[in-house]
């Protein structure tokens, strides 16, 4: 009896309610002012990334911290590493950018903690958004987005991972892309979409390849395919190119939200192939079908 009520307080804590996400949209979307849906996304985006990996830092840091007494050392960079968690040095942690969120500077701190954690984990470099203290974002703002950010309930890691702060990193992405229209289409395909491709294919084990990826849909329900199916995120191994640079940039974040391990390569898929010994046991995609100019012509003798 006491594990199921444990079950059902960490339901409780990381607030699995219906219309969660929507209501942390709503809340969102009111504080984007003026701001264009593409510029607003990498804002929101990159603050719940930077949420998540400080979160999972901060769980490791606490059970590290307990164990000093046996030689651990819960500022060692390795020490997290070792259990593929990001390492967040102490100005890029959420605590120290929710104390400032306030303050006239906000936008140069989370800069500087984007610019930090790029640093210190090579996986990430290019990656995060660093645009926070230009003139065009109200830095009053993205102080009130930090606390409300700050007040999603997460609970383990498993819950924090999987379920809580990655429904809301999918959920924005598919309400950035139905704000910003056709041009959304670019980097997100609806969910059911992409569940329907999966679950024809069945990627049990294998290769899983996509080469126009957008922001990882395809590759994120893979890995939910094989969970609901009893298999390990091991079990597959993850091979991606997306040619739009910022697009990549949302891919490799929701990736490693989901803590999946891919080679997300950046280039045109058809002239500069970051793959180009792969044999891959499943290919997904939903490809830009209105490119015209896409250089056929220069493609007769490519073997693919």
């Amino acid at each position: 009896m006491a594990r199921a009520k444990k079950t059902a307080t960490t339901k409780a804590k990381t607030s699995a309610n219906v219309g969660y996400e929507a209501q942390l949209w709503l809340m969102a979307d009111a504080l984007r002012g003026s701001m264009d849906a593409s510029e607003y996304k990498h804002v929101v985006l990159g603050l719940i990334f930077l949420k998540y990996i400080s979160d999972a830092f901060e769980e490791q840091h606490a059970k590290l911290d307990a164990e000093r007494d046996q030689g651990a050392d819960p500022e060692d960079p390795d020490e997290y590493r070792a259990l593929n968690i990001f390492w967040v040095p102490p100005e890029a942690r959420w605590q120290h950018l929710k104390a400032q969120a306030r303050q006239p500077t906000i936008g140069q701190l989370v800069d500087d903690a984007m610019t930090a954690i790029e640093r210190d984990n090579a996986t990430l470099k290019g990656v995060l958004p660093k645009d926070y203290a230009r003139p065009a974002l109200d830095k009053q703002r993205l102080g009130q987005l930090i606390d409300m950010i700050s007040n999603i309930q997460v609970g383990d890691a498993d819950a924090r991972a999987k379920d809580v702060l990655g429904r809301v990193y999918e959920y924005f992405l598919s309400q950035f892309a139905s704000a910003e229209g056709k041009k959304g289409g670019e980097f997100y395909t609806p969910r059911c979409v992409v569940k329907l491709l999966v679950e024809m294919l069945e990627p049990y084990q294998g290769r899983v390849y996509d080469p126009c990826c957008g922001s990882s849909g395809m590759f994120v329900q893979s890995e939910e395919f094989i969970a609901a199916h009893g298999g390990r995120l091991t079990d597959i191994s993850i091979f991606g190119q997306e040619s739009n640079y910022t697009t990549w940039r949302l891919a490799k974040m929701n990736l490693a939200i989901r803590g999946i391990d891919g080679q997300i390569g950046h280039g045109d898929t058809f002239h500069n192939d970051r793959h180009p010994d792969l044999k891959a046991d499943y290919i997904l995609a939903n490809p830009p079908f209105n490119i015209s100019d896409w250089g056929g012509e220069r493609l007769k003798d490519d073997k693919r």
